[in-house]
């Protein structure tokens, strides 16, 4: 009881923090960038959008929810695209008002699959790899931004390239040693041998066991390597249209309040914003995004109260708007769940180590 009453308040502080954070976002950033800014101002700006403009992001959010659907159904075949999306939305939902709510997310994704007739274990490897993926390119993302810029001849200093390079390389190749850790057998033995030489050299109380890292890199490949290799085209190519639709939408929400900085510079604030969700203190790092992107569109040169208007909107479109829309997916399959499962949801082989 204690430990629910303590999740309980531990939900509440975080969604009051990610209000206050946006109550005081003018504050936050006069206080990071030094920039004048009032709510009215930030306000006449909301004010000046466009019908048109609005029903571009909309169809460019809709848009984004369907590619996303594309990994889903990669990850768990059998799943249908409208599936993927009342889990997408309702799973969103969950993580968006819970602070830590990825495991709340997953419990529900793991009672709607059953649902609809899916075994645990499908729905366990699915759970491993659309994780992976998406952690994979969380981690690409910085290194496209940096590039971006670079390409651009946003980074003026010599010193700062040759090291943004370098940083950029330095996590493509950290990505590439692990996916290939996931999709060749000999990459997952040499990628342990190399990971088991590292544990050797820690003191041995805070050394596992012999061959730990090995071991636990063989069963993550052994769960994983039938979905990977056979449909990672999928799941990669439903990613990158995901990522690219959702820096269209910020593309949209500068061009809408006159905070566009540049094609390279706004990928480059999408990859920061990106980032700041993964901050634990507030649901999907709400207002902490926020506070980043202005910060960093101000940087690059625009207006304060256009970039933190854009920075609001664009908290809309991957936060906010998902709540409702979650709870709408949620209801849905409550009403629904009662619908018998299409098509064969056998569990899928298991295999070999």
């Amino acid at each position: 009881m204690r430990s629910k009453w303590v999740r309980a308040g531990l939900s509440v502080a975080s969604l009051a923090l990610a209000v206050l954070l946006v109550v005081f976002l003018p504050q936050i950033v006069h206080g990071l960038t030094g920039a004048e800014v009032s709510w009215q101002a930030i306000g006449a700006q909301f004010g000046a959008l466009s019908w048109p403009m609005i029903g571009l992001m909309t169809a460019l959010w809709l848009a984004s929810l369907y590619a996303y659907t594309f990994v889903m159904t990669s990850g768990l075949p059998g799943l249908t695209h409208l599936q993927a999306l009342t889990l997408n939305g309702a799973g969103s939902a969950v993580s968006n008002l819970l602070p830590f709510g990825g495991a709340a997310g997953v419990a529900l994704t793991f009672a709607m699959a059953k649902g609809w007739g899916f075994a645990a274990r499908p729905v366990v490897v699915y759970t491993l790899v659309t994780g992976i993926w998406n952690t994979l390119f969380r981690f690409i993302l910085p290194a496209v931004g940096i590039i971006a810029l670079l390409v651009a001849g946003r980074i003026p200093d010599s010193k700062l390239v040759s090291a943004a390079w370098a940083g950029a390389g330095s996590i493509l190749v950290l990505v590439a040693v692990v996916a290939a850790a996931l999709y060749w057998q000999r990459a997952a033995d040499l990628l342990g041998r190399v990971l088991d030489a590292v544990l050797r050299v820690l003191p041995r109380r805070f050394r596992p066991a012999e061959h730990y890292a090995s071991e636990a890199i063989h069963r993550l490949r052994a769960d994983t390597t039938e979905v990977v290799h056979r449909r990672w085209p999928g799941l990669s190519l439903g990613m990158v249209a995901f990522l690219v639709l959702q820096c269209l939408i910020m593309a949209c929400c500068a061009v809408a309040t006159g905070a566009y900085p540049g094609p390279a510079e706004i990928v480059a604030v999408f990859a920061v914003s990106r980032v700041l969700t993964s901050a634990l203190v507030t649901p999907s790092g709400a207002g902490i995004m926020e506070g980043g992107v202005a910060a960093v569109l101000i940087a690059f040169g625009q207006p304060a109260d256009a970039a933190i208007a854009s920075a609001i909107l664009f908290g809309f479109w991957t936060y906010t708007i998902e709540i409702p829309w979650g709870g709408l997916a949620l209801g849905a399959w409550s009403l629904l769940r009662r619908r018998p499962a299409n098509g064969d949801r056998s569990p899928a082989p298991a295999s070999r180590a």
